[in-house]
């Protein structure tokens, strides 16, 4: 989106607020969680604009600009609204500072989401005119059916070939469910099961109850039936060629949840313990890779891989001296091969497969797993990940220490 001039920004304050625009004063008390809920309402867009809803933070409720000094802390507490977690998918969004009669304003610009309903900690909060609330039944049904006729993420494309019978509707209804929405929404007990897998994106929608690729790696009973490539293959290799004995090998299927499970029991397995009794006054245990760093680049391959068009797995070779992680599909969108593995920075190939990750509680935030995986390893006396990134492939390479003692300088 261009850059606003003072005047049409002045032109916008002097309209007021709409269903377009919210003013904030600043971002003391509950004004935060107002604007994320405004976040989510413009990037929902139930009235159909299809263009950008604009909060300007800085400006009082009667559109007078106040005096709200716009430092970068603040701009970057507005920018990590996107990625922190509670709105999913995680909304396209940008933020900017301007200057309007020598008062200084910060400018959120939401887009509409491709793939609505957007929720705010479970609900979905839709806007008309002023108001902002909780989505009705109906308003989510509409979100719904928008969904449909846009051009949507691959992750939510129907499988023709799948039906509601392979769901495994128990999972969803017991774990999925409860974790998606919010006790008010699930307490008003007024939608069916069709219009909750709708609103969670596994079918299609209510009245096509064709599962979609979510639905089928969430919640699906044999998700590899219908995605060859949807799984993880994993070698321990007595050696540091490709050509060396393999001691272990093992195809991990199974849909996300287990998915993961699975390739994490078998990570801990190989993740030998050394025990330190002399250096020390109590024993020290030492893993030979921090198991939450191995999680964070495992789960992140799991995320962003592509699931459209091949058959190829994501491979997770264990050698002496290594582990390399290997997914299809390479840099997508915003994050190119030059600017992989920045701090906050984001887009997603799947994002409705992110929500679901995150509402499963295989991530806490988003577009910090290699920040954190490169610390973890970093302390634990690892050389950093080296990635390697094309346009068809992503691979991370995970070296061991080369010498434990340094751990203790």
């Amino acid at each position: 989106m261009a850059d606003f001039t003072e005047e049409q920004l002045l032109d916008i304050v002097a309209a007021g607020e709409s269903d377009r625009v919210e003013f904030k004063e600043s971002l003391l008390g509950a004004a935060p969680v107002r604007i994320r809920q405004a976040i989510c309402a413009f990037a929902n867009d139930l009235p159909g604009h299809e263009e950008p809803g604009l909060i300007l933070v800085g400006v009082r409720d009667d559109g007078a600009i106040g005096d709200l000094s716009i430092t970068d802390r603040l701009l970057q507490q507005l920018a990590d609204m996107k990625t922190d977690g509670n709105i999913v998918p995680p909304p396209s969004l940008t933020v900017h500072k301007y200057v309007l009669q020598g008062k200084e304003v910060a400018v959120v610009a939401v887009q509409p989401s491709n793939s609505p309903p957007v929720r705010y900690k479970g609900t979905i909060y839709t806007r008309i005119g002023s108001r902002q609330g909780i989505a009705t039944a109906q308003e989510e049904r509409i979100l719904n059916e928008k969904r449909r006729h846009k051009d949507i993420p691959f992750d939510i494309h129907p499988v023709p070939t799948a039906s509601v019978s392979d769901l495994n509707l128990t999972r969803f209804e017991n774990e999925y469910l409860p974790r998606a929405f919010s006790n008010e929404v699930l307490a008003a007990n007024d939608r069916s099961t069709e219009e909750q897998l709708a609103a969670t994106k596994m079918i299609a929608a209510a009245d096509q109850s064709t599962p979609t690729v979510l639905g089928i790696l969430a919640i699906g009973k044999n998700p590899q039936d219908f995605l060859p490539g949807a799984y993880v293959q994993f070698l321990r290799i007595n050696g540091n060629e490709l050509t060396d004995e393999i001691i272990d090998a093992k195809e991990i299927r199974g849909a996300v949840p287990e998915l993961l499970r699975d390739l994490e029991e078998k990570l801990a397995a190989h993740n030998r313990t050394s025990v330190d009794i002399t250096t020390h006054n109590l024993e020290k245990r030492t893993e030979s890779y921090p198991m939450a760093a191995l999680q964070q680049i495992t789960r992140n391959a799991v995320m962003h891989r592509t699931y459209e068009a091949t058959n190829a797995p994501i491979h997770v070779y264990w050698f002496n001296d290594r582990i390399e992680v290997t997914n299809p599909g390479g840099a997508f969108g915003a994050v190119t091969s030059e600017r992989f593995g920045e701090p906050g920075l984001v887009d997603y190939r799947n994002p409705n497969l992110a929500d679901a990750m995150k509402t499963l509680g295989h991530v806490q935030r988003f577009g910090v797993g290699i920040a954190i995986a490169k610390r973890l390893l970093v302390e634990a006396g690892h050389p950093e990940p080296e990635f390697n990134v094309s346009d068809s492939v992503v691979s991370v390479t995970i070296r061991s220490r080369k010498n434990p003692e340094e751990t203790e300088r």
